[in-house]
């Protein structure tokens, strides 16, 4: 069923498609109405985290572990109501251009490095999720599977970009939901409904207010800000479409955030001596048959590639649209669609190595989403108030480089100091600038 399930996806995201273009390359054409809108942004945020790593949560935290995807949704909420219309009427191809056309060019070289950085770790993280589900159900060396699952996310990419992993989310994303039921029902009839009654919500002894509040802060940051997701709303055929595909979304995963944050529970009863993020995987070899095994495995799968191939088509429309274009800015489409190939290849294999060596899922992806957001998230939100703030380019670049270097030495002890340092740099950095203009340039005053 899992050799099926990936001769499949490479036959759906292959299979008679043309590519025309650039825009059909990195943003499908900009094509994409409801309901293919809706599947890929659900299918890229079910990823990893949001089944292995949240389960995880769910098995060392309790039922508060659901805050992962929830502070998810909440960030997807505040994008379609305030920004998703405003982003999909810029026209841009990615969010460091974006970025651009607020601060400058020098903030987007900025915003174009630290996000390729981050989102290597992003796709690290579900390739290694993929070699932890394979490796359960059939043993063996989980470098090899791996390496299978990279390379056909890697080829249906390389052949179709965005166009490809648009096509391939939708049905992915319904398989996700099928096996993640399936497994339910089987650890709720094993386990009883006693055990999730006694559960305690919002807030455990394992995850206080403070650990909920940090979460809310830097993964619901990640979705407001995150470059897959404002992929998705630059691939949207309309501002309204736009805007009501988020809100769709965040909507269809809250009850998924607490049907995955129970297997976890249900693991913790079942299996105590197994480690958090074996808890999807205990439960799978455990209590399903053969066949429904390879549903469940074929569904994480999904879960995983989904997130992988938004994340790759993020980079590499980043790479080439943001820093290479820019550096040749006489290549032609011709050129750029070569090198865009080139670039899934070089990035999917780069984040296949740092997958070989990575720690725990949720560990790594929130190390990957504070350096993101401590850079980010002032400087883009408040770019849509550039004029009423007074914000210069100087500002947010200091913003970009501060927020994110705070990020990278000191995030994992203090997970909300760049954020801290960002605002500093950026409102700070303005007002002096501003301060040293009106000095240099005084304005005079009519009598």
């Amino acid at each position: 069923m899992i050799a099926v399930y990936l001769l499949a996806m490479l036959a759906v995201g292959s299979w008679g498609l043309r590519i025309r273009g650039l825009d059909d390359f990195h943003l499908a054409g900009r094509g994409l109405k409801l309901i293919l809108l809706t599947g890929t942004f659900c299918a890229t945020i079910v990823g990893a985290s949001s089944t292995l790593g949240m389960a995880g949560l769910g098995f060392s935290k309790g039922l508060p572990g659901a805050w992962w995807m929830l502070s998810g949704t909440v960030g997807l909420i505040l994008l379609a109501a305030f920004f998703a219309e405003k982003i999909r009427a810029t026209g841009c191809y990615t969010l460091p251009e974006l970025v651009g056309s607020f601060y400058g060019e020098r903030a987007r070289m900025a915003a174009s490095v630290l996000i390729a950085v981050s989102w290597v770790g992003v796709i690290a993280v579900q390739i290694v999720a993929s070699g932890k589900v394979l490796g359960a159900v059939f043993g063996g060396n989980e470098t090899i599977f791996m390496i299978a699952c990279t390379a056909v996310f890697v080829i249906y990419t390389v052949h179709g970009g965005q166009s490809s992993v648009v096509r391939t989310d939708l049905v992915q994303f319904l398989i996700i939901i099928i096996g993640m039921i399936v497994l339910f029902y089987k650890a709720f009839e094993k386990a009883g409904p006693g055990l999730l009654l006694s559960q305690s919500f919002p807030t455990s002894a394992e995850m206080g207010t403070w650990d909920v509040l940090s979460m809310l802060l830097v993964v619901g940051s990640a979705y407001l800000v995150g470059p897959d997701m404002y992929s998705r709303l630059f691939s949207a055929y309309s501002p309204k479409d736009a805007k009501i595909a988020a809100a769709i979304s965040a909507i269809i995963l809250i009850p998924l955030a607490f049907l995955i944050t129970s297997l976890g529970v249900f693991s913790t009863s079942l299996y105590p001596a197994a480690s958090p993020e074996q808890a999807i995987p205990s439960l799978l070899t455990g209590l399903l048959s053969p066949g429904l095994e390879g549903l469940v495995a074929a569904a994480l799968l999904a879960a995983f590639m989904s997130s992988a191939d938004t994340s790759l088509m993020t980079a590499t429309s980043i790479l080439t649209l943001d820093i290479y274009r820019k550096a040749r800015p006489d290549a032609g489409s011709s050129n750029i669609m070569i090198v865009s190939r080139i670039a899934v290849s070089i990035i999917g294999a780069c984040a296949l190595i740092l997958a070989v060596s990575l720690p725990s899922i949720i560990k790594t992806l929130l190390i990957a989403y504070t350096v993101f957001t401590s850079g980010l998230l002032l400087p883009v939100v408040a770019g849509f108030y550039k004029e009423r703030l007074g914000l210069t380019s100087s500002g947010a670049l200091s913003a970009l480089v501060g927020g994110g270097l705070t990020a990278i030495f000191l995030g994992q002890s203090y997970p909300l100091l760049g954020m801290a340092v960002s605002a500093a740099f950026l409102f700070g950095v303005s007002w002096l600038e501003r301060q040293c203009a009106e000095q240099k340039y005084p304005v005079s005053k009519s009598r």
